[in-house]
């Protein structure tokens, strides 16, 4: 597997858990800093758990517009009123797509929060969902506005509970604000640890290293019944997890991903080229 750059598996065993096995390929290493690409929206979504968790948002329900006001077009289509922090983390928002073909453009205009809210709607909020890193972007919009900090610094915060989680570089818009779901870096254990928090408050094991307000939060949580809330930035995988279970994966293009086995209480992250 030319490609793959390193690989390693992690297993609850009822305390912190237990790394099994890593190996680093073609000069890389397991502590080498990679940059994880769209598994991040994961990270966004737990960040954007967190905040509820801390009575900073209200909920999944909650619509962006007021939060965003200051960035909403002149002309605002009124389907902008009824999109809300669960849509855009279930790429629900309706909004024509920043990814894929749309992207270079999105991240040539001047403010990408501003381009984004003003794309044209395709469908309305809630429906199908389309793929799109401006989603997960504006919701990196709102944790700055609503925490007043940069949100590499918030994140670094949040999420230092979890032994050996470490974010090592994280590109910004022309705002300054972190791009939400894209150009994120960490080591493969880093990776590692934070599928490991997921695997460990879903297998039942103790919630030692979760960040405060991980475990109630009303999304992006694949422990509880939380797993069974569809497209909240983390994919489910049928049969994954053997005949009848589900795997909450974290992906990414070129084979950036890290994988929760809830029954088997195991992770595995496995970043590529």
């Amino acid at each position: 597997m030319p490609p793959l750059r390193a690989i390693a598996l992690w297993q609850d065993d009822g305390a912190q858990g237990v790394e099994l096995a890593a190996q680093g390929y073609h000069g890389f290493t397991p502590d080498s800093p990679t940059n994880i690409k769209s598994a991040s929206k994961s990270v966004m979504s737990a960040l954007a758990g967190i905040a509820i968790g801390r009575g900073l948002l209200e909920s999944a329900d909650q619509p962006i517009a007021p939060l965003l006001r200051s960035d909403l077009p002149a002309s605002a289509d009124p389907r902008l009123a009824r999109v809300t922090l669960g849509n855009l983390l279930s790429m629900q928002a309706g909004l024509e797509r920043q990814s894929g073909q749309n992207y270079g453009r999105w991240v040539s205009s001047p403010n990408w929060v501003r381009s984004a809210l003003a794309a044209p709607f395709v469908q309305d909020p809630g429906t199908r969902m389309q793929y799109s890193t401006a989603s997960t972007h504006l919701v990196a919009a709102i944790l700055t506005r609503v925490t007043g900090r940069p949100l590499l610094d918030v994140a670094r915060d949040w999420l230092s509970p979890i032994p050996g989680f470490r974010i090592t570089g994280w590109d910004r818009d022309p705002q300054g604000i972190y791009l939400g779901g894209n150009q994120m870096a960490m080591s493969t254990r880093s990776l590692l640890a934070f599928g490991a928090t997921y695997a460990r408050g879903r297998s039942g094991g103790r919630a030692a290293g979760r960040p405060r307000g991980l475990d109630r939060r009303k999304l992006a949580a694949p422990h509880l019944q939380h797993l069974q809330r569809p497209g909240i930035r983390l994919w489910l995988v049928p049969g994954a997890d053997g005949p009848g279970g589900t795997c909450a994966m974290a992906g990414a293009m070129a084979g950036r991903w890290s994988m929760c086995s809830p029954r088997r209480g195991a992770s595995r992250p496995c970043p590529s080229r």
